[in-house]
């Protein structure tokens, strides 16, 4: 019970890796929302919850809107009644390259993927002020360690996480407020397919999969449950002494 009594908020939690923290976390003792702009998945991720014990919170929102990720925030916070633990987790792929770029498509990956975890992280650190300290987790990947050739418009983003971690954790660090980022792998979920073949055809996704699988010192990609292993760690009371880390779950891709 690692997280015994930890008021927990996941963002992008209907399926993949929040899908598989909420679960984890629950079973650690947390009280978990749910955020996602999945309404049906949601509402099937609440079901199976119960089935298996847990009463979680969910909250539909659109995180690419700043009132989306502001008051889903703070709707899940008066839901718990406090907030421990945020797990900003929301992110979209977004354009692939510069050339003729979508600007609209950039910018709506920029609002998801840095602009919710800016607007995420700046509620919850007054009411883990409250609390007498906290932990804030963000999702970079490894496209924000190291340039990615598929997807250069994602690692602009995922970049910024790393910087923001590293920022954060020093101004928050008196508040007893922990701020870490976790940087998957290339991992088995629903946006693979995506960063795998930007046009979505599954002869060129299984091409770049094998690659990549090759390219990992672990041979395979990761799974949602080896992210939420990492969050567990990040958001409990075992990693203490721990912030400002970007912290590599990729089975040592980013090693080389």
């Amino acid at each position: 019970m690692r997280l015994a009594n930890k008021l927990t908020v996941i963002t992008a939690a209907a399926s993949g890796m929040g899908k598989a923290a909420v679960e984890l976390f629950s079973k650690e003792g947390a009280r978990v929302a749910a955020i996602d702009l999945n309404e049906e998945g949601l509402a099937s991720l609440k079901a199976e919850m119960k089935k298996k014990g847990f009463d979680i919170v969910t909250i539909a929102a659109d995180l690419s809107t700043e009132s989306g990720a502001r008051d889903s925030l703070n709707a899940a916070v008066k839901a718990l009644g406090g907030l421990d633990v945020l797990w900003a987790h929301a992110g979209i792929p977004g354009p692939a390259g510069i050339e003729q770029v979508d600007m609209a498509a950039f910018r709506k990956s920029l609002a998801v993927n840095v602009e919710a975890a800016v607007i995420g992280a700046g509620e919850a650190v007054g009411h883990m002020r409250k609390r007498g300290g906290g932990s804030i987790i963000f999702t970079s990947s490894i496209s924000g360690l190291v340039g990615s050739m598929w997807s250069p418009l994602y690692s602009v983003a995922k970049f910024g996480i790393v910087g923001l971690t590293k920022s954060l954790c020093q101004t928050y660090a008196p508040d007893n407020v922990r701020v870490n980022a976790i940087c998957p792998g290339l991992t088995e979920t629903p946006m693979a397919l995506e960063f795998t073949s930007r046009k979505g055809d599954p002869d060129e996704a299984a091409r770049n999969k094998e690659m990549m699988i090759n390219s990992v010192p672990l041979k395979r990609l990761g799974r949602p449950e080896d992210m939420a292993q990492a969050a567990l760690w990040l958001a409990s009371n075992d990693s203490a002494y721990v912030t400002g880390v970007a912290l590599p779950v990729d089975g040592g891709f980013t090693a080389k």
